[in-house]
């Protein structure tokens, strides 16, 4: 089965790739290239010279792509004659939480919106007047997705959903957070659900005034107080620290007790431990996405990170990501970039200090700690944006600083912001295809800055960082907005390009995986949010993961397979062994 998929943004008037499909419209004699004063058409019954002038077309704006035949039977939803396509659903089961795994862009959001019944599927007929649940459900094998489905279409199911960018909700809802939260409280559970996600002292403050963390506690409440028949949880970790995320964690396994629950999760430590079941969705970026049937989490996880699916015999990853051990990581350290002591700041009526540290060259130090307790303030020291109160740091390291809030600093083109910031740099050798290309910058050249998504804008963001000439790399939350396989992509981007350049960095994040990728050592963070925070390391990698662990109180054991690290479950044989030797994260 072939399809044609033209990427709309890419193709506009004016555009290199609307000239070229223009240059083309009609040669044939057969129209299977067309264009009708602003909008351009490919058929997919185009005779073969056609299909390969369509796929040469510039800025990647059409794909022809060779899809299985047997695909054709389990089309769900199609949007228009070369609009995107989706295969398969997710199925929502009762008494387990269900996991979607995948990337960005490929129809996960289209899927909820089937699931709560706000679209009618048209089964690949997109010029359907009017589509029937009755002909959707026929199509369904007998089970959980077909029986849900038929409840959709008799009685119609109430969904309750957390959306992913809640740094949108300030500009779309006004109002109290106390005032706001009532007004949902469906459950009669807002005192207790304010009190368990620590928000109660928020109750009086209005949105804009949160931050994003505050904002994600906030927005999960609400979307837990509602009374529904499923609830579906996109991304609810981002902005959490890990204390935030393991007690989400609980609170969604509790529901799932008497409702369906599905979630949407990059963060695949925290996937593993909450989710039943997981269905992985792959495909192509804005052209085609599939689901799989649910798999146990752990067998779903490792194929994810394995590139390949056995039950399919598809291999959506070139190479599968590994992780190292502790035996296998660098440990020679070479000269100090970059030193300080005794760092004291004060901010209102917060304060932050530092024991004494340096980072070598070719070393990268990840930094780990609750929220509010300074790590920020740290780097905004380090990159000079903060002046110290007391203490020392040398000054001969030149610094390039990633931001934890990224914006748009140029309105214009992709490719245009590049060569502002990094010349031809960009453009040549093992940059270009290690940092650029593996991040999907690649694919986002054309498109205008202040389009871009926000995982779109942090992959670009990351680049610019990495791509400045510096001795030391500053990165504040690299993997806030992307995706699980973006995520490990770019931990890898900033590791090769800090081991290969023989220079360091510091990495704030939260994702344990991410951290576990990306560092040699650990600086620990230690404190009261908002109050006081105490800076201690950098340790070994072990060493600093227990000490951080120990605060959290919970244990990481090692997959088997793909040594990747697992939280084990609260007072299972694994955790209480852990914790009779002190060995919160084994690295072995």
């Amino acid at each position: 089965m072939k399809i044609a998929v033209l990427i709309e943004e890419r193709c506009k008037p004016k555009s290199e790739a609307f000239a070229y499909l223009s240059r083309y419209a009609g040669t044939c004699g057969s129209e299977c290239i067309q264009v009708h004063e602003d909008k351009c058409k490919i058929l997919e019954t185009a005779c073969p010279p056609c299909l390969i002038r369509a796929k040469l077309c510039p800025g990647d704006a059409v794909k022809i792509i060779n899809l299985p035949e047997e695909l054709g039977t389990d089309m769900i939803h199609r949007y228009s004659l070369n609009g995107f396509r989706l295969f398969r659903l997710p199925t929502p089961s009762k008494d387990s939480v269900v996991g979607i795994l995948g990337p960005n862009g490929m129809g996960k959001s289209t899927a909820i919106n089937i699931l709560s019944g706000t679209i009618i599927p048209n089964l690949g007929d997109w010029e359907a007047e009017e589509c029937m649940w009755e002909d959707v459900i026929k199509t369904l094998p007998r089970g959980e997705l077909r029986d849900f489905l038929t409840l959709i279409s008799d009685e119609g199911v109430e969904i309750s959903v957390k959306p992913q960018y809640i740094d949108k909700l300030p500009k779309v809802i006004q109002g109290e957070v106390g005032e706001l939260l009532k007004g949902v409280d469906e459950r009669n559970l807002l005192e207790e659900m304010c009190e368990r996600l620590e928000i109660t002292h928020l109750l009086k403050r209005n949105l804009p005034q949160l931050s994003g963390g505050e904002l994600q506690r906030v927005a999960i409440c609400a979307t837990v107080l509602k009374e529904a028949d499923v609830y579906l949880f996109d991304e609810p970790s981002s902005y959490l620290d890990i204390h935030e995320r393991m007690r989400i964690v609980k609170l969604i396994q509790e529901l799932s007790e008497t409702k369906r629950v599905l979630v949407i999760e990059h963060d695949l430590a925290i996937l593993d431990v909450l989710c039943d079941l997981v269905h992985i969705v792959y495909g192509d970026k804005g052209a085609f996405g599939i689901f799989t049937p649910p798999r146990t989490t752990r067998t779903a996880i490792n194929a994810y990170l394995d590139g390949y699916l056995p039950e399919q015999n598809v291999r959506i990853r070139d190479k599968p990501i590994k992780f190292q051990t502790h035996t296998e990581r660098n440990t020679e350290r070479g000269i100090p970039y970059l030193e300080w002591g005794n760092l004291e700041k004060k901010l209102g009526n917060f304060s932050l200090k530092t024991g004494e540290g340096k980072i070598h060259r070719s070393e990268v130090v990840g930094v780990v700690g609750a929220n509010g307790i300074g790590k920020s303030t740290l780097v905004k020291i380090l990159a000079g944006e903060h002046e110290a109160d007391n203490g020392w740091i040398t000054e001969e390291a030149k610094i390039s600083y990633k931001k934890q809030h990224v914006e748009a600093d140029y309105e214009g083109t992709v490719r245009e912001w590049l060569d502002i910031e990094l010349g031809a740099r960009w453009r040549q050798g093992d940059f270009n295809v290690n940092v650029v290309k593996a991040l999907g910058v690649d694919k986002l050249l054309e498109q205008v800055t202040t389009t871009l998504s926000g995982g779109e804008l942090q992959a670009v963001s990351i680049v610019i960082c990495l791509g400045r000439d510096a001795d030391l790399y500053l990165l504040d939350e690299p993997s806030a907005h992307l995706d699980a396989n973006a995520r490990m992509e770019a931990a890898k981007a900033i590791r090769r390009t800090i081991q290969s350049n023989e220079k360091s960095a510091f990495i704030i994040d939260h994702d344990v995986y991410f951290i576990d990728i990306v560092s040699d050592s650990l600086l620990v963070f230690e404190g009261k949010g908002g109050v006081e925070g105490l800076a201690k390391g950098p340790y070994n990698l072990r060493k600093g993961m227990n000490k951080f662990l120990a605060t959290v109180d919970i244990t990481f054991r090692r997959d088997h397979d793909t040594k990747r690290p697992r939280i084990n479950k609260l007072g299972s044989r694994k955790d209480r062994e852990q914790r009779a030797k002190g060995e919160y994260f084994y690295t072995e």
